[in-house]
């Protein structure tokens, strides 16, 4: 017997769910977010933000070791990984907290515990059920593993990276995806010796190959090992450390070995193929308006096929919201949701790759690369790296890459000019501050209106 009843129930709070569940309060619904672990899920307590404020503290470490090329003497001694993990833990408290205020200001009855679908739009946690004129299913990812790959002791995910209380002298990362490049450059910021693993050709391969190329170089001049194209066949253990198995042959040894290869919905477990969802090797199908097959019922997030980004969850959970208060909102371009991993140096994308508009334009595409070697700012932070620009025949702006120090702050410019469907000659009278790392974009775009000015050859 349903014990509560309310507009819209919603099934996890991470990224997605409480962005729903804030939206759809300010637009009068009244609203039940169940979540089983805190409020903020991964992105916030073992995703996003914890693993940005290593970024950060890895960033001060090199910044320390660096000074002299700035004329500034600094010493290097060394990383507290307890002050580290105090600093990381403070920024994750702090939010933390402000979620849950914006909970209670906005009425949402927050109920902590596991749930489970039991049919329609009816959810049980702990013997009571909730059930909604409306469901949305945010349930969030894990970290994946491989099969045969026991996790444990110095064979560690993401998560178990997120604590550990030591900087390892060498770690191997199995995986050169996002997760994977980044706690590499952590590591190596602290002092670590870091050899990647990726069965594909290159490192970042959801990216352009402009990027992986720029990342990679970037790398080796950092000393981060990368072996591509190459297949992980097994790990052993002991008190002294790991050993890892390649396809071809040769091992290597390191303290810890991270397994960065991907994540998987979080849907097992929750009742969703017992009440009818279809799926999809995990995945809830939804159509383009994140409407599941069982009326009433949406999903958001992770759980969704697609990019899995806290903020691609964030919007999805606005839009759903909107949709069930009747605003009919359009539905999301899953091109046009920007892309950044914050190694150092940072790659950012948005759009399409120049392999996917070549693909859907054909091979009259048009693309330009500038060059951060031309940019004041990007030479005051000693970065290098590179802007390039991919055009339709005749057409928009449709990929905007990035590489370099600090280039993640340039992406909200560059989705605004893909999601506006902008010519190079809509941007390109745009006037940039300067010296920013922003005139990058500026002057590409002049470049491909006809009209290059810091730009050689």
């Amino acid at each position: 017997m349903t014990d509560a009843e309310a507009d819209l129930v919603i099934l996890g709070g991470g990224s997605g769910g409480y962005a729903a569940a804030f939206r759809a309060a300010e637009l009068g619904l009244s609203v039940t977010l169940i979540e089983k672990d805190k409020l903020g899920g991964t992105c916030l307590h073992r995703g996003c933000i914890p693993t940005k404020a290593l970024l950060h503290a890895a960033e001060v470490a090199d910044s320390a070791r660096d000074g002299e090329q700035f004329g500034v003497k600094t010493v290097f001694e060394g990383v507290d990984i307890a002050g580290v993990h105090k600093y990381k833990d403070s920024v994750i408290s702090r939010l933390y907290k402000g979620l849950q205020g914006l909970a209670k200001a906005n009425k949402v009855n927050y109920v902590q515990g596991a749930g489970t679908l039991v049919g329609g739009t009816t959810v049980e946690v702990d013997g009571t059920r909730y059930t909604g004129k409306n469901l949305i299913l945010a349930t969030g990812s894990y970290s994946r593993t491989l099969p045969d790959l026991e996790l444990g002791g110095r064979i560690i995910t993401s998560d178990d990276a997120l604590s550990l209380d030591f900087v390892p002298k060498k770690a191997v990362v199995l995986g050169g995806g996002v997760i994977g490049v980044e706690f590499a450059s952590v590591w190596a910021s602290f002092g670590a010796e870091v050899t990647i693993v990726e069965a594909l050709p290159r490192l970042v391969p959801a990216e352009d190959e402009f990027a992986s190329k720029q990342l990679e170089r970037a790398f080796r001049r950092r000393k981060i090992a990368f072996k591509t194209g190459v297949k992980f066949t097994g790990a052993k253990q002991d008190a002294n450390g790991v050993t890892v198995s390649l396809e071809s042959g040769e091992t290597l040894e390191a303290d810890v070995l991270l397994v960065a290869v991907g994540r998987g919905p979080n849907t097992a477990g929750h009742g969703y193929d017992e009440a009818g969802i279809r799926m999809d090797r995990g995945f809830v199908v939804t159509d383009e308006r994140l409407r599941t097959n069982v009326p009433g019922v949406y999903a958001v997030g992770d759980i969704v096929p697609g990019l899995q980004l806290a903020h691609r969850g964030f919007q999805q959970g606005i839009f759903v919201a909107e949709d069930i208060a009747g605003l009919n909102p359009t539905p999301i371009d899953e091109s046009g949701i920007p892309r950044v991993t914050y190694s150092h140096p940072e790659v950012a994308s948005v759009g399409l790759t120049e392999a996917q508009a070549r693909e859907k334009y054909g091979s009259d595409i048009t693309t330009f690369t500038y060059d951060l070697a031309g940019n004041g700012k990007s030479q005051i932070l000693k970065t290098s790296g590179a802007v390039k620009l991919v055009k339709a025949p005749d057409g928009p702006v449709v990929g905007l890459h990035l590489v370099g120090d600090r280039v993640g702050e340039l992406i909200g410019e560059a989705q605004l000019i893909y999601n506006w469907e902008a010519f190079p000659e809509d941007v390109a009278p745009l006037i940039h501050a300067h010296p920013t790392q922003t005139e990058a974009l500026g002057e590409a775009h002049l470049a491909l209106a006809g009209k290059p000015l810091h730009v050689h050859g």
